[in-house]
């Protein structure tokens, strides 16, 4: 067995996940790479090497099949960095009951079961957790009822983790993005590249116009904050929402009339 950290990664086959695996590959981790796709997931594990866990992450059996296979082939988890989510689109009247309990599961649940799996082995090597919820935890975006539930309820579990499991040393923080060029994001520019009928580039570039850093984010910039805060470097910070969203969540709405006067 090797001496280097082994690091849980969900969502692990596209993404944030993605960008994930390639940057902790980078510092010689060992990596376990669990999602849903296994195709996705070897493709990503060729380029980076570690344990290829393909299943569904919001499955507390799946979890205890997955928590042996580790401990076989690297002795323990060092850290969990959780990326596994998805849509939850739509108002509550539009929001089915299946449709909600896809939202939670794919959001919260996933979090939830990954992080109790990994729990003991954490607290035995005083290890942490990166959850990656979404400006989505702060604020509500419309007609994403779902998702803007699973996600606020994401920084509550994180706070609870940090709480209860600080005593022992286990870290738990999140990291919230905003808009991030990703595939699930490049759905959702979609209607607009419709709508108006422009390119992928100028659709991020109108949903970021009021952001001040006028961007969205690459995923690789979140996997190196998800990196900062498993580390030693970030030893004293728990139960913290590093918000990496461009500077959108400080944008005082009420006053963008003001700043368009120029423009006017």
């Amino acid at each position: 067995m090797s001496d280097a950290r082994t690091v849980v990664i969900t969502g692990a086959g596209s993404g944030i996940g993605e960008a994930c695996a390639r940057r902790f590959a980078a510092e010689g981790a060992n990596l376990v790479l669990v999602g849903r796709r296994r195709e996705a997931l070897q493709r990503v594990a060729a380029e980076t090497g570690g344990l290829v866990l393909a299943g569904d992450a919001a499955d507390s059996a799946t979890w205890r099949g997955f928590v042996e296979q580790i401990r076989a082939q690297f002795g323990g988890i060092d850290a969990l960095i959780g990326c596994a989510g998805g849509h939850g689109l739509g108002s509550a009247l539009q929001t089915s009951d299946e449709g909600w309990q896809a939202a939670m599961r794919g959001n919260l649940d996933s979090a939830f079961q990954s992080a109790r799996a990994c729990l003991p082995d954490l607290i035995e090597r005083r290890g942490s957790i990166v959850l990656v919820g979404s400006i989505a935890s702060l604020a509500a975006g419309p007609e994403v009822c779902g998702y803007t539930t699973a996600k606020h309820a994401l920084i509550g579990l994180v706070r609870s983790l940090a709480r209860d499991y600080g005593p022992g040393g286990v870290r738990v923080n999140a990291v919230c993005p905003g808009w991030v060029r990703t595939p699930m994001a490049d759905e959702e520019m979609q209607p607009l590249m419709q709508h108006y009928g422009e390119s992928l580039d100028a659709a991020y570039a109108r949903v970021t116009a009021e952001v001040p850093l006028r961007r969205p984010a690459r995923a690789e910039e979140i996997a190196s904050l998800c990196r900062f805060l498993a580390s030693d470097e970030a030893s004293i910070v728990t139960g913290a929402c590093l918000v990496a969203d461009g500077g959108s969540t400080i944008v005082d709405v009420p006053t963008l009339a003001y700043e368009r006067l120029g423009g006017a």
